[in-house]
């Protein structure tokens, strides 16, 4: 059964620090591309970073560049986002989703991630970046 089950999150004040987990099961992280999204209320979801395996580079959106930190580790069949420097306007739900290519290649192509390139869904995560 293919499953990306989410850990960490949670409440933390502006400037703070998260690292978001997402462990895969029933079948191998390392041979896809893995990205995370969040989903503000009212708001539609957005891409944050995306992962390829084919040769580790990365993508940002603009809003979490320098700030954030995707990583994967493949011996423990993890994907991980470090966040720092949290704002306020991080506050969301945080998804991890996996793509059966292993580049981000819209993200690369176009500067966006697109939820439809995604076959697996983690649970979700909330995040809330409060004082």
């Amino acid at each position: 059964q293919v499953q990306l089950v989410q850990s960490g999150g949670g409440l933390v004040q502006p400037g703070g620090s998260l690292r978001l987990s997402c462990a895969a099961s029933g079948f191998t992280l390392g041979t896809y591309a893995i990205g995370w999204f969040r989903q503000a209320p009212g708001k539609e979801r957005e891409g944050v970073s995306c992962i390829s395996s084919s040769d580790g580079s990365t993508y940002y959106a603009d809003s979490v560049k320098g700030r954030f930190t995707i990583s994967r580790d493949n011996a423990k069949n993890t994907l991980y986002l470090q966040m720092n420097s949290l704002k306020p306007e991080d506050t969301a739900v945080y998804y991890c989703a996996a793509d059966p290519l292993n580049y981000c290649y819209t993200a690369q192509a176009t500067g966006d991630m697109s939820s439809a390139d995604y076959d697996y869904w983690g649970q979700g995560t909330q995040v809330t970046v409060s004082s």
